[in-house]
This record gives structure tokens, C-alpha cells and sequence, in this order.
């Protein structure tokens, strides 16, 4: 049984919500919309947790270096360290979206 795809709010749209909700041009809610994700990307980098109250807490987490396997030929290869991204809802939106 095919499940039906969810449709993908971008960026974009969500600048085009807010812009008609605050009576502000789009092209300006997108600079601004803009902004938010490079301090987020910049603090990101910088080590440091976010946290958006409402949201949830986003922060980079430092993953080990391990020995892995090659699916195709069941090798042993080492995987190297490397940090990935971490988001951990807040309270609020898991009560939202459990809804």
C-alpha cells in the first residue's frame, strides 16, 4: 500500500505566511528569514547550543570514529569521527504535533 508524500514547506513559504500575517513586503521577511539561519549556522559552528523557546534545542554532537562494514562486501572499514547536528524538541511542539 503507497503511502501519499507529505508536501514540504520551505523557506520560502513560510517567509510568504508571515510577510501577509505581519502586513511586511516578502522580499524583506525573506532577508530576515535569511539572517535567522545564518546566526543559527554560525552558532552551530561555534560549538554553541541553540535553544528556541517553544521549538526545541539544536547543537552539534561529536560521533566517535568506529569500524564499520561495506553492505556490498561485508568488509571491515574504518569510519572517521565527524560532528553531526542534534535537535531535540521542545515540550510544546511534542504536545502539538502528538495532537
Amino acid at each position: 500500500m503507497a503511502t501519499a508524500t507529505q508536501p514540504t514547506v520551505t523557506l520560502k513559504n513560510i517567509a510568504a505566511d508571515l510577510a501577509e500575517k505581519h502586513e511586511m513586503p516578502k522580499k524583506q521577511m525573506n532577508e530576515i528569514l535569511d539572517d535567522l539561519v545564518t546566526h543559527l549556522s554560525k552558532n552551530l559552528k561555534k560549538g554553541n547550543r541553540v535553544r528556541i523557546a517553544g521549538f526545541g534545542i539544536l547543537q552539534v554532537r561529536k560521533r566517535a570514529a568506529r569500524v564499520g562494514r561495506n553492505p556490498k562486501t561485508g568488509e571491515s572499514m574504518q569510519i572517521p569521527a565527524k560532528k553531526k547536528i542534534a535537535f531535540r524538541a521542545a515540550k510544546e511542539l511534542k504536545e502539538t504535533v502528538g495532537k
